[in-house]
């Protein structure tokens, strides 16, 4: 991707440098709970807000001042801003409004309107604050595990805003009640829906990225976004972790169904082919 002469966005809080404490604390037990659960693809949030309980309090301290205009940090402002630039005329096309969501960096561990988080649990979106949350040390994450290349990570940038693009759309909320009433197997389907949705919706943005802002794809780029949604499959993800793969804990889709969709939303470029729920 060449995307250092696209403009940057102004929906960006830098909190590394920063250390959020909480009255008990988490502890390494939780986090390794939590690691395996995103490893096999449970929702993180849901995970937190079992482990946390009620320690909803969280206080931050300072461990530095966040880096400012480091290479990670602006290209995922980068990365941010051609999202707005995309969805804000796609949205308009469809009679809507589209606000723009605002991108969290941390470190270590971060306070949400969701709970609280560590950067074992990956990216993550909050729908109650509408804000996306990323550790960019993600990225290494990514690397062990053969996604590798700026458009994998931008790819991983797009896909949350995919979700913040259901919340707006009122797919999301919709989507969580009606999980709250069925049983865990049915609930986990839903989940792989909505998150096939959001890999379509990586996609549309893949496609119009350079009609809508500055930064130019470049050769390879296409299958980097394709390997890493190929990585993080949930059939990938259980056999790395050496575990059984059973479709039955899916809560993400398995590595074709997301390359699929991916792909889907990168060839057709169009919010309505992306129905994953028909």
């Amino acid at each position: 991707m060449d995307w250092k002469n696209s403009r940057r966005s102004d929906n960006i809080e830098d909190r590394r440098g920063f250390s959020g404490t909480t009255a008990g604390g988490l502890g390494l037990g939780g986090l390794a709970i939590i690691l395996i659960g995103w490893m096999f693809g449970i929702d993180p949030g849901t995970m937190l807000q079992f482990l946390e309980g009620s320690q909803s309090q969280s206080q931050y301290s300072s461990a530095g001042a966040p880096p400012a205009n480091d290479e990670a940090g602006q290209f995922l402002s980068a990365v941010l801003a051609s999202t707005e630039d995309v969805w804000k005329p796609v949205f308009k096309q469809h009679g809507k409004t589209y606000h723009n969501p605002t991108l969290v960096l941390f470190s270590g561990q971060v306070q949400s309107a969701c709970g609280i988080s560590s950067s074992a649990t990956g990216p993550f979106y909050c729908s109650a604050d509408q804000k996306l949350y990323i550790d960019p040390s993600f990225y290494r994450e990514m690397q062990k595990m053969g996604a590798s290349g700026d458009f994998a990570f931008a790819y991983v940038v797009a896909h949350e805003v995919g979700h913040h693009v259901q919340n707006l759309l009122g797919t999301l909320g919709q989507a969580h009640r009606y999980m709250r009433q069925v049983s865990k197997t049915e609930a986990n389907q839903i989940s792989v829906r909505i998150e096939l949705q959001a890999d379509c919706y990586a996609g549309i943005w893949g496609n119009k990225l350079e009609k809508y802002s500055k930064i130019r794809l470049e050769d390879g780029d296409i299958r980097e976004g394709l390997k890493a949604a190929e990585a993080v499959g949930d059939d990938t993800l259980m056999q790395r972790a050496g575990g059984r793969v059973n479709p039955a804990n899916f809560t993400h889709g398995t590595a074709a169904d997301r390359m699929r969709w991916l792909n889907n939303g990168l060839q057709y470029g169009e919010i309505n082919r992306c129905n994953t729920f028909n």
